[in-house]
């Protein structure tokens, strides 16, 4: 596929995704959700999204919005802006969906799009886990994901600040 077009069209206004979902569940696809930051993007995130995507016929991304990473991570971040973290999400071939969140979590998204899985990453608990409850309560799965030791945002930016 060398068809650049699709990665704008794979970036979600709220409404267009709900009825996206609609569409993919009246087809009888597994829908996955997961969410993050995804500043600076790199094999662990690589690897977690992969795996994601392993979980469901379809991955769906939620992404916080600059100032919701600004909350989150602190001054200084995000270092890429929501749009182009949402185009790099996009022009991933396991990712179907993005769709940016302003919020601190993605509970009120997770509720719109009710997955049938979300998946986390291993730094996670269950009990950490946004949505985790709603989902289960709905008959969806939780999948916590090993974590790819070695690579962070945070750890590429203090490479970066020591040279």
């Amino acid at each position: 596929m060398r068809n650049s077009d699709v990665i704008e069209k794979k970036i979600y206004e709220p409404i267009a995704l709900e009825e996206q979902v609609y569409r993919w569940k009246f087809l009888g696809q597994k829908i996955a959700f997961t969410n993050g930051c995804f500043d600076i993007l790199h094999k662990g995130h690589i690897a977690s999204l992969s795996q994601a995507a392993k979980e469901a016929d379809v991955l769906v991304v939620g992404l916080n919005s600059d100032a919701s990473t600004k909350r989150l991570k602190g001054e200084g971040r995000p270092v890429n802006n929501e749009r182009a973290r949402a185009t790099v999400l996009a022009s991933l071939l396991m990712v179907d969906a993005v769709i940016l969140f302003d919020e601190d979590t993605p509970l009120e998204l997770i509720k719109k799009v009710m997955p049938d899985v979300i998946v986390k990453g291993g730094d996670y608990t269950l009990e950490q886990i946004v949505g985790a409850k709603e989902v289960m309560a709905h008959g969806g799965r939780v999948v916590i994901n090993p974590i790819v030791g070695g690579y962070s945002t945070t750890g590429i930016l203090g490479k970066i600040a020591a040279l």
